[in-house]
């Protein structure tokens, strides 16, 4: 199973291989304590918050993320 942009980011966050490609890309991502509040959202969802810019996520960087952990899923 490949993760996608609907995929939420506690599938993710729960994938052992996931955790540190999450954390070269976003720095602290896995440990911060509000995570917690969208780790049931998608990334699409995630991305369309405003906040999501604010933070420097943007749907590339996500993508690129997604490239790297499904090549360890597949």
């Amino acid at each position: 199973m490949a993760f996608t942009m609907d995929t939420t980011l506690g599938a993710l966050l729960d994938h052992p291989q996931a955790k540190p490609i999450l954390d070269k890309h976003f720095p602290g991502i896995t440990t911060n304590p509000l995570v917690g509040m969208v780790k049931g959202l998608s990334l699409n969802t995630i991305l369309s918050t405003p906040q999501a810019a604010q933070f420097g996520l943007t749907r590339e960087k996500v993508e690129t993320v997604l490239t790297e952990v499904n090549k360890f899923v597949q």
